[in-house]
This record gives structure tokens, C-alpha cells and sequence, in this order.
């Protein structure tokens, strides 16, 4: 598996990503992850909408609390055919009962402690925790890849503004 340094830090401490370097333009890869009930999702299940893809380190942390609130939010100004999906490793019933002490309901939170399919194919998988980095990844209804932030410092909030307005043109 492809290693990259000199991405992201933890906290002013460098670490390793495991996977690609996706770039914009590049197909989507696909991925299996498990939903709140450990039913299996993929990229497909959610084919002909524009995705915003969030992944976080633990949604038990306060910046990935605080980020996946703000997606909720901002996703209620959102048309249909966005969705916001949140990757982390947290088990699913984690998740699960964080949405449901959060109000989370407009982001679909999904767990990839089975493979680290999402995190590999992504690029986002820190080697030294084997925890997923924050990046946010839009996905157009064809499933090509539109927009990439991958936040820096791992303990920082993504630049919400630039996600939204990577999704606006295409709506």
C-alpha cells in the first residue's frame, strides 16, 4: 500500500497517510463501509445524488462533534440530491447513539472498522493511529470527484465555505 508523508499532522506532529492520492477529475473509487444497523454500503447506494463525504478521526472527539453538526446544518439548506455522508472507524452503534444525543439527522454516518475500504481506496487512513484523517471529498451525480480538502492539521475544522461552494455548481 502506497505511503505518503509531509500531508497531515496530529497535533503539530507529523504522520503517514496509507492509500492513493486522489485528484480531481479521478472517478470516485468505490468503497464498502457499514451503516447504524451494520448493513453494508457503498458508493453505489447513493449513485445520481452529489455526495459530500466527510471523514473524521472519531465522531467522539469535539472537532469531528463540532464538523459533523455544522454538516447537519448545512445540509438542511441543501436540495435533495445532496447527500452528507460521515466516515470515521467509530463502531456503528457509536455512531448510532451520537447521532441520536447530537440531533444529527440530516448526515448519514457510516462506520469503516470492517476493512478500511474507504479509508485505503481514499488515501486517508493514518498509518500510526489507524484512524481516518479529516478530508472532505464532493462526488458529482456521475461519480467523478469535484472537490478535495484535505484538512492539514488533523485537530482543525475543515473550511465549511469552500465545501459548499464546491457543491453549488452542481446543483
Amino acid at each position: 500500500m502506497k505511503e505518503r508523508s509531509g500531508i497531515i499532522t496530529f497535533k503539530g506532529n507529523p504522520f503517514t497517510l496509507l492509500g492513493p492520492e486522489l485528484k480531481v477529475g479521478d472517478k470516485a473509487p468505490d468503497f464498502t463501509v457499514v451503516d447504524n444497523g451494520l448493513s453494508p454500503v457503498s458508493l453505489a447506494n447513493s449513485a445520481g445524488k452529489i455526495r459530500i463525504i466527510s471523514s473524521v478521526p472519531s465522531l467522539d472527539t469535539p472537532v469531528c462533534d463540532t464538523e459533523t453538526r455544522r454538516f447537519n446544518q448545512e445540509a438542511a439548506s441543501l436540495p435533495g440530491d445532496v447527500v452528507v455522508l460521515t466516515i470515521s472507524l467509530d463502531l456503528p452503534f457509536a455512531q448510532k447513539r451520537w447521532c441520536g444525543a447530537a440531533g444529527v439527522d440530516k448526515v448519514t454516518t457510516l462506520s469503516d472498522y470492517r476493512d478500511r475500504s474507504f479509508g485505503q481506496s481514499y488515501g486517508v487512513l493514518i498509518k500510526e493511529l489507524l484512524l481516518l484523517t479529516r478530508a472532505i471529498f464532493v462526488v458529482d451525480a456521475q461519480g467523478v470527484i469535484r472537490y478535495i480538502q484535505i484538512v492539514p492539521e488533523v485537530t482543525s475544522e475543515p473550511d465549511y465555505a469552500a465545501v459548499i461552494d464546491a457543491v453549488k455548481p452542481l446543483l
